[in-house]
């Protein structure tokens, strides 16, 4: 599984031309699943973005986690974060796992963000063609990968 975060002021993501989902201050989260995939990685991943302290405190340092700071979360669901372009000019997404195991495993990572983290999670909808709006932090981007874990 790999995310890449981005810490925003606001995001919104549209669907069909109308604004579906949006956040204040919080995360902006991209998912991709791989056919490797598993429950644990879900796990370890929702704990690591649960505690990441990447919201300043007081004196501006990246002391805060998004509990700390009442944040919001939105998740997009994005196959092409598993992307190979070893070959020709085409991407390939052959890593990425398939709708019959990934909508279980994306419906599974939200419930545990919201359990794990008690912040409003926000979703798009899984395979749906989305326009994402977002007003960066900082800007804060940060890119975590289950199978490497560093």
């Amino acid at each position: 599984m790999r995310v890449v975060l981005q810490r925003v002021q606001q995001a919104s993501v549209y669907i069909e031309g109308e604004d579906t989902r949006s956040i204040g201050r919080g995360i902006l989260i991209f998912l991709g699943i791989t056919v490797e995939d598993s429950e644990e990685d879900i796990h370890w991943l929702v704990q690591k973005i649960r505690q990441l302290r990447i919201f300043s405190d007081p004196q501006g340092k990246m002391n805060l986690d998004i509990t700390q700071i009442q944040g919001e979360f939105l998740v997009i669901s994005q196959f092409t974060l598993h992307a190979s372009t070893r070959k020709g000019n085409r991407p390939s997404f052959i890593r990425a796992a398939r709708p019959e195991q990934a909508i279980p495993q994306y419906e599974l990572f939200l419930e545990m963000l919201s359990r794990e983290s008690q912040c409003p999670v926000f979703s798009g909808t899984f395979g749906a063609d989305m326009q994402i709006h977002l007003q960066n932090d900082g800007p804060v981007t940060i890119i975590i990968d289950s199978q490497q874990r560093e």
